[in-house]
């Protein structure tokens, strides 16, 4: 029964992930469905092989991929801190990570056009400000609550330093609000390279530390009677955690509320287990991101008529935040609802 309750949701993820990706690859206006089709087939002209092979596969790539990502990194988080309320938007880890590419941007050390520097850069905000929430948090950091104050307080400061950064250098504003908004417009396979590698390596990292993610659940003394040092563990966790998210916003920006909402289907889902809820929350997000990207593109073609703009581009990163606050708030009147 178990097995078959971990084998349908895994099947109809995938499902809904290649939905995704072809839903996002045939959304564009100069090839078609056929087009599409033809050039997967191995035919089609030179110019629809490359918008097909050069600009909308890589993108497509980068979306579900970045979606894994923030889908373990927030399991992974909310798993560590036993709060479910511990996504990397909110525990100081996407802003930090937001900022640190912001600030490179502005300083002229980074730019979409070398991404390997803005994950560097990236990284560096995310570990300073996943380091800035663990410093606070001291010895509270086995409590939920305490802990989901500081990262609130830890993530509106880096997001009051992001605006300060754009305030000295407005210049920039169009370069990184991509970053700030979140979207996958312009990934190419520069940034597939990039991305994959590292989300395969601190994806499988995180694999490893299921285990004691699922002791940590249950508490640090039963963590501790299982002969688990829950500080070690916990700081390998939010490791893992930081660089995931620190991938995914330095190739795709800010998405708001993938890392916080994903973690609670896939728990759903798959179990309490993390042996099986790490790799569906991979999944998750994969599907969940690819599928905002391809509704994105899909909307901005229906829109972009109607406004009288041929080149309107609704980020992915609007869908997300404006369907996720949706959920949000949903699921916290079911849960004042006391029937």
């Amino acid at each position: 029964m178990n097995l078959l309750r971990g084998r349908l949701p895994l099947v109809l993820l995938l499902a809904a992930a290649l939905a995704a990706a072809f839903g996002g690859l045939v959304a564009g206006r100069a090839v078609g469905p056929s087009g599409v089709a033809d050039v997967l087939a191995g035919g089609g002209d030179p110019t629809a092989r490359h918008v097909v092979l050069n600009l909308r596969l890589p993108r497509t790539l980068v979306a579900l991929v970045a979606g894994a990502c923030l889908g373990v990194a927030g399991t992974v988080l909310q798993s560590a801190l036993r709060n479910p309320l511990a996504g990397p938007e909110v525990t100081g880890v996407t802003p930090g990570a937001v900022l640190g590419a912001v600030a490179a941007t502005g300083l002229g050390i980074a730019g979409w056009r070398s991404p390997a520097a803005v994950v560097a850069a990236a990284c560096v905000g995310g570990f300073a400000g996943a380091g800035l929430l663990w410093l606070l948090a001291g010895r509270d950091r086995g409590d939920p609550a305490r802990t989901a104050v500081h990262g609130v307080l830890v993530s509106a400061v880096l997001s009051g330093l992001t605006a300060m950064v754009l305030l000295v250098a407005p210049g920039e504003l169009g370069s990184v609000v991509q970053w700030l908004v979140g979207s996958t417009e312009g990934r190419v396979w520069t940034h597939w390279a990039l991305l994959w590698p590292w989300a395969l390596v601190w994806g499988g990292a995180a694999w490893l530390l299921a285990v004691p993610l699922t002791l940590l659940r249950c508490g640090d003394e039963q963590a501790a009677a299982a002969g688990l040092s829950a500080g070690r563990a916990r700081l390998a966790a939010l490791a893992c955690a930081v660089a995931l998210t620190a991938g995914a916003v330095s190739v795709v920006g800010a998405l708001g509320f993938v890392g916080l909402l994903v973690p609670h289907l896939a728990l759903a889902l798959f179990g309490a287990d993390l042996r099986y809820t790490v790799p569906g929350a991979a999944l998750t997000g994969a599907a969940v991101v690819g599928g905002a990207d391809a509704a994105a593109q899909w909307l901005s073609r229906l829109l972009g008529p109607a406004l009288g703009s041929d080149r309107l581009s609704i980020p992915a990163g609007a869908l997300t935040t404006c369907v996720g606050a949706a959920l949000l708030l949903i699921v916290a009147r079911r849960r004042k609802d006391p029937t």
